[in-house]
């Protein structure tokens, strides 16, 4: 889940009521159905879909990108085989289902993040089911390739059962979500989108808020130090701007063994992270290692970027490039999520929560380190009002520090509520149904899914409320149990909200 694109922010929301509807008959069987005759065909399905690595590659188009290519035609053949029509528009996919000027969308996408093969027990684009008995383990296997498989499935299911349907359903996989919304942008242009639309990238009950993406950047310019006081040469961590790093690395010129062992007591007091510390000479190296999550939820990793700062944070470093980037960051953002200590930007919304702030990739050029922080940002405050004060706590920093750092543009998307979507309803008693959650009501998130450039549309799924999101992170999987869940959940709402009648 990645939003890159700025879309109208509303600043009312209606706090919706519960409700009672009950699961019709027809939804029930056909969910039990699915579940009976398709779970190991879903398994293999997600198989084949995770063997290809969709990332997105810089100046290469999707409908040219080898991986991209392997991949659709991997899906047109098995949407074929189950009997289901298939279109392809480039970056568009899209899987039908029955025929009805009245339709229903499943979005989903095709694409994956960047993944590192050497944290992972198998290699990331190979199903893993035998390394952790209970978990289906790839990149993709969350976000967003099993959803996938679970709709081809739950739409085989309704077609074997012949069921009726008054509205047609269409599958719909994006094939660069996770990096560039305007080809989409351009496709809805020049196509009739469905009037009712499911979102199955995101969490359950039902997601009818997204908070919006943003990014501050930095650079910090380099400068060559010629003291004697121990100083840093290098800074660095992250991997891609919409996951939590796990991995950061300082090093230190002019160390001994004292500054070591003081780091090394330092290091002793910290929980859940780790550090590795390596005296050669007079060199210092430090690598971190924290725990990766997807940037919407900061709170379910461990950053290791701002915890390795905090571990040099003792020291008023020479401002050289990585010694100023690494003062800035223990004076501005510390190990907070929220950016209490980024001047005055903090702040709440009690349906959307907290705006998050997070550094997430630092980019290593010739003469200076851009610092990339995330931010997460709920409604408000307006993007002007947020940007002024962004300005005013750099600009302050730097004559202060008399630091040597170019304020780069940053980007400042808008968050999204739906208030008025006409299946909330129907999805909520869907999922109480199938989890035995009770007085279930719609969520709002942290993160930006495609569910803002459709009509009427709302997430649904696949992770549970309370469970740790795995996509973007270096152990993304799909447990069995809930992969069958879902299969339940997506066939039953597909019923309710396409069938013509049912009992």
């Amino acid at each position: 889940m990645f939003n890159k694109i700025a879309s109208l922010a509303l600043f009312t929301f209606i706090t919706l009521p519960v409700f009672s509807a009950e699961v019709s008959s027809t939804a029930k069987q056909t969910a039990d159905y699915a579940v009976q005759t398709y779970q190991q065909a879903m398994v293999a399905s997600l198989a084949e879909l995770v063997k290809y690595n969709t990332l997105a590659i810089d100046g290469v188009s999707a409908n040219d990108n080898p991986e991209h290519i392997a991949f659709k035609a991997e899906l047109k053949k098995q949407a074929e085989d189950l009997g289901f029509d298939y279109t392809d528009d480039g970056y568009v996919i899209v899987i039908g289902l029955g025929k009805s000027e009245e339709r229903l969308g499943i979005i989903t996408h095709g694409d994956v993040q960047p993944v590192n093969p050497k944290k992972w027990q198998k290699s990331p684009f190979e199903l893993d089911t035998t390394s952790e008995p209970g978990k289906l383990i790839a990149r993709g296997t969350e976000d967003d390739k099993g959803p996938i498989s679970t709709a081809l499935y739950a739409m085989k299911a309704i077609k074997d059962k012949n069921i009726t349907l008054n509205k047609r359903i269409e599958l719909y996989v994006y094939m660069a979500e996770e990096s560039d919304w305007g080809p989409l942008e351009a496709y809805i242009k020049t196509h009739t989108l469905p009037q009712t639309n499911i979102t199955i990238d995101a969490e359950y009950p039902v997601v009818t808020a997204e908070k919006g993406y943003g990014t501050i950047k930095i650079a910090f310019n380099k400068n060559n130090y010629s003291g004697f006081d121990a100083y840093l040469s290098e800074f660095s961590g992250g991997f891609f701007g919409s996951q939590i790093p796990e991995d950061a690395k300082a090093v230190i010129e002019n160390a001994d063994l004292t500054l070591l062992q003081q780091l090394m007591d330092k290091a002793r007091t910290y929980q859940g992270i780790s550090f590795d510390l390596e005296l050669k000479g007079n060199t210092l190296t430090i690598t971190a290692l924290g725990k990766s999550a997807h940037s919407s939820k900061p709170q379910e990793g461990l950053n290791a970027i701002p915890f390795l700062a905090g571990l040099l944070s003792q020291t008023r470093w020479p401002s050289n490039g990585a010694g100023t980037l690494v003062n800035f960051i223990n004076d501005n953002i510390g190990l907070g999520l929220e950016g209490k200590n980024f001047g005055n930007i903090a702040y709440s919304d009690d349906f959307m929560g907290p705006m998050t702030v997070s550094p997430t990739v630092i980019k290593q050029f010739k003469n200076n380190i851009e610092l990339n922080i995330n931010i997460r940002r709920p409604r408000g405050k307006s993007a002007q009002q947020l940007t002024e004060e962004i300005n005013h706590v750099i600009a302050t920093w730097k004559l202060t520090n008399m630091a040597d750092i170019t304020e780069l543009e940053h980007y400042i998307g808008d968050p999204f509520i739906q208030n008025d979507a006409p299946h909330i309803d129907t999805l909520l008693a869907v999922f109480s149904h199938f989890t035995g959650i009770k007085d279930a009501k719609p969520i709002a998130i942290g993160g930006g899914t495609n569910s803002r450039l459709f009509p009427n549309a709302v997430s649904f799924g696949p992770s549970m409320p309370n469970a740790n999101y795995t996509g973007h992170s270096e152990h993304e999987f799909i447990t069995m149990k809930q992969f069958v869940l879902n299969l339940k959940m997506y066939t039953a709402a597909l019923v309710e909200l396409a069938a013509a009648k049912t009992q």
